[in-house]
């Protein structure tokens, strides 16, 4: 994967990485699109295997873990493959979490 140095504004560009199941380059959008039930375990990243390098500056270190991870939204922990997804709200975490705690 090629990544870009820094954007036009001094800060760190995001990289257009290449995922393990398409031959060029692809969007955040098309990898978060990405059906996991189409996909090859065996072509994903393991996510055990990535390594954080934690003497990096915090935009270092997210290019870093996309350059390793190739798609954030599809990878696998052993045998398993893992599909991350995000519910289009303004609630956070620690928003839901409460909200369940209460409920018990």
């Amino acid at each position: 994967m090629t990544m870009t140095a820094t954007a036009s504004d001094g800060s760190m560009a995001l990289p257009r990485p290449t995922s393990p199941i398409a031959s060029s380059p692809m969007t955040f959008q098309e990898m978060r699109d990405i059906d996991i039930r189409s996909i090859d375990p065996d072509l994903l990243v393991d996510i055990k295997s990535v390594q954080i390098n934690t003497s990096l500056s915090r935009d270092e270190r997210v290019l870093d873990f996309l350059e390793q991870v190739k798609n954030p939204y599809c990878f696998k922990v052993g045998k398993a493959a893992v599909k991350v997804s995000f519910a289009d709200t303004e609630a956070t975490v620690e928003d839901c979490l409460e909200r369940y705690l209460l409920s018990l």
